[in-house]
C-alpha cells in the first residue's frame, strides 16, 4: 500500500456509501491520530483500538444505527506524488468553516483551527466535511 491515509479515507467513504455504522482498519499511529481528530471535530462517534488481531485494528464508529452520518465527504489533499503545504495564515477554510482540514505540523497533527491559533503551518493532509 502506497498511501495508507488515502486507503483509510476510501474505506470510510465506501462504508458510508453502503450504510455501515462501523469500519475496521489496520492499525497505524498516523491513522489513529487522523481518526481521533475527525472524532474530535464531531464527524464520527468514536475511535477504539482492537488489539486482538496480530497487528491490531482501529475500529471507527461512524454513527449510531438508525441515524444519519455527519460526513458528507472526505478528500485526500496532499498526495505522495504532490505534497501541499500552507502557512498558518494561508490554510483554507473548508466550506466556510463547516468542514475541517487536518494539518501535519511540527507539533503533530492538528485541525486547521488549532493550527491557525498556534500560528503553525504544515502539510495539508486531508479535509472532511
Amino acid at each position: 500500500m502506497i498511501d495508507p491515509i488515502a486507503d483509510m479515507l476510501t474505506r470510510i467513504r465506501n462504508a458510508l456509501a453502503v450504510g455501515k455504522t462501523e469500519v475496521r482498519l489496520p492499525y497505524s499511529r498516523i491513522k489513529q491520530q487522523v481518526a481521533e481528530l475527525i472524532a474530535k471535530a464531531g464527524f464520527i462517534d468514536g475511535v477504539s483500538i482492537d488489539k486482538e488481531p496480530k497487528f491490531g485494528e482501529i475500529v471507527l464508529t461512524l454513527h449510531e444505527p438508525g441515524s444519519v452520518s455527519r460526513i458528507t465527504d472526505l478528500q485526500r489533499v496532499s498526495k505522495p506524488g504532490r505534497r501541499l503545504y500552507a502557512k498558518a495564515s494561508d490554510i483554507p477554510k473548508v466550506y466556510g468553516g463547516r468542514g475541517v482540514f487536518i494539518v501535519s505540523t511540527s507539533k503533530g497533527l492538528l485541525t486547521d483551527d488549532e493550527a491557525r491559533k498556534q500560528r503553525i503551518g504544515g502539510e495539508l493532509i486531508c479535509k472532511v466535511w
